[in-house]
C-alpha cells in the first residue's frame, strides 16, 4: 500500500478508515463494508491517526 499505515493483515489503511468516518460513515457500516475488521481495528486506526497528528504538532 504504498508505505501506507493499515490494518493488521489487510490491505484497509488507517486513512481509508479515517477518511470514511470524517465523511460520515458509521462504525457499523465500516464493519458490513469490510466484514474482515473488528471494532477494535477501527479504534486502533484512530488511535494511530491521534499519535501522529499529536506527534506533528508536538514538534
Amino acid at each position: 500500500m504504498g508505505g501506507k499505515a493499515c490494518v493488521r493483515g489487510t490491505r484497509v489503511t488507517v486513512s481509508m478508515i479515517t477518511g470514511m468516518l470524517a465523511s460520515g460513515c458509521r462504525e457499523d457500516e465500516l464493519l458490513t463494508l469490510y466484514p474482515y475488521l473488528k471494532m477494535d481495528d477501527i479504534r486502533a486506526a484512530l488511535r494511530h491517526a491521534t499519535s501522529l497528528v499529536q506527534e506533528r504538532f508536538s514538534q
